[in-house]
């Protein structure tokens, strides 16, 4: 017998979410999620984990919430450990307790990962405080789905005072609106509508109970969206921070590895924009091919590293083969400040460095200090362009090229996130090949293309996508680029 997480994710931004859930998520062998939980959560699943989408959209439920229980209880009875992954908190309108109460008519065990739950955050990120000192001394949350159906007192509703926030109700905003005035609420009371909050597409719409409803239909609006009513809504401009970011409203598909991701996710993040990672290339290591090379490392005048993948290939291979790299008395060379970092966190720095992440730029720095005769080893991919080897050879030097990895395509589980992409950042020709192999060629032409150099340029330009190059063939000139839009 297995065991299930009722976890909650959190509102929508992929960093509202607890540390325990993700400890849980990477211990999951199979996960269901829906839509409101988002896909960010997804990079935390280890790779073999299988992944069922039990979202539910209004009037399109992909599975009823009993085809969800008998999924939880099937799985779980099949060995695995089940992380049903929701949006928010599991408890708080997301139908969790009955998923629970099934769990144990079955004797499943079970454990609910508290969440975020939207109508604080998504409020928070929309500049408005769920209470506020001498204004609003309580808050009410009450589901709008269904409102017209409940067996609400609308009278103590429209009386108890605080903020009051209504879930999932966006197609019975006219209906809240009017019971609240008709049970003695004011037509003046301010109330605002926020539809996808704390993400990218998050847009803010407020009037008062008056207005609210033609506002709210004029600009657009569609669910899920999450109703305020109350004198706290008149805070929604001076606090608001999250839609005056740079970034704001963007959302950015980042196409490298996992591991490569992380710090240009976060610097997009901070500034606003919503990052959609497909991690379209995957590093295979293949460092059995340095056992060749691994005892004439001493005798090299120059190791060379063209990427940050070569030298955690070549550092890695040596510390489980317990190598003493003081051993190695020649000179490292970095094809870029990423790559020049990575060697620097080993406890070497290079004397070598290029100006800009391409091949030639490494040239032009060594071509004037190796000298004919000279021993060069190039630890690197094995589908690397050829030019520099070629050109260090024309040069006299001796040069040893080992291939200790190799980039391969990358998984394909967040592509039906690929649609709500406004930009994409490509930063090798790999990623381009294995993005169009991934989301097709025709979905990637109608995005904004950014590459990080002219070698990723060229492979856009084979397939005649359109694109922007940055002025600095770094993560901080990928950052410049889109900041001038």
């Amino acid at each position: 017998m297995g065991k299930v997480y009722l976890i909650g994710a959190g509102p929508g931004d992929e960093e509202l979410i607890t540390l325990k859930a993700v400890r849980k998520l990477k211990e999951c062998t199979a996960v269901m999620y829906d839509r409101l939980s988002g896909t960010g959560v997804l990079k935390y699943l280890n790779e073999n984990c299988k992944l069922y989408y039990c979202g539910k959209e209004p009037g399109c439920h992909y599975k009823t919430q009993d085809e969800i229980n008998d999924m939880l209880v099937q799985l779980a009875k099949e060995g695995h450990i089940v992380g049903r992954v929701k949006g928010g908190d599991p408890y708080i309108f997301g139908r969790g307790g009955e998923e629970a109460l099934r769990l144990i008519d079955e004797g499943i065990e079970f454990e609910v990962v508290p969440g975020i739950t939207s109508p604080i955050s998504v409020l928070n990120y929309g500049g408005i405080p769920v209470t506020h000192r001498k204004i609003a001394q309580s808050f009410h949350v009450f589901t709008g789905m269904s409102a017209e159906k409940l067996n609400m007192n609308w009278k103590a509703t429209a009386t108890i005072g605080g903020t009051l926030i209504f879930l999932m109700g966006f197609e019975n905003l006219g209906f809240i609106s009017g019971k609240l005035v008709e049970n003695g609420m004011s037509e003046s009371t301010p109330c605002a509508v926020v539809m996808r909050g704390t993400t990218a597409k998050q847009r803010k719409v407020v009037g008062t109970l008056a207005d609210i409803k033609e506002k709210a239909t004029e600009a657009g609006l569609h669910s899920p969206c999450i109703i305020v009513v109350g004198e706290v809504v008149k805070f929604n401009d001076k606090l608001n921070w999250f839609e005056k970011k740079q970034l704001f409203g963007k959302n950015v598909c980042i196409t490298r590895t996992k591991e490569q991701s992380k710090e240009i996710r976060e610097k997009l993040i901070d500034l606003g924009a919503q990052v959609t990672e497909i991690n379209s290339i995957e590093i295979k290591r293949t460092t059995e091919n340095l056992d060749e090379f691994v005892n004439k490392l001493s005798d090299y005048d120059y190791i060379v590293c063209t990427s940050v993948n070569g030298v955690n290939s070549l550092f890695d291979y040596l510390s489980d083969k317990n190598y003493d790299v003081r051993k190695i008395k020649g000179t490292f060379a970095a094809i870029g400040p990423a790559t020049e970092e990575a060697i620097k966190q080993r406890g070497i720095i290079p004397e070598v460095v290029a100006e800009k992440f391409v091949a030639e730029s490494l040239f032009d720095a060594m071509k004037n200090v190796v000298k004919p005769g000279d021993k060069v080893f190039i630890p690197r991919a094995k589908n690397a362009r050829p030019y520099l080897v070629a050109v260090l050879k024309e040069a006299g030097c001796v040069v040893d090229e080992c291939h200790a990895y190799e980039t391969v395509t990358g998984s394909s589980q967040n592509k039906d996130s690929f649609e709500e992409v406004d930009t994409v950042i490509f930063t090798s020709p790999s990623t381009v090949e294995n993005m169009i192999k991934i989301v097709g060629l025709e979905s990637i032409k109608q995005k904004r293309v950014i590459s990080i150099g002219p070698i990723t340029g060229k492979a856009l330009e084979k397939h005649e996508i359109s694109f922007e190059i940055c002025d600095e063939y770094t993560t901080k000139g990928v950052i410049d680029k889109l900041l001038e839009s």
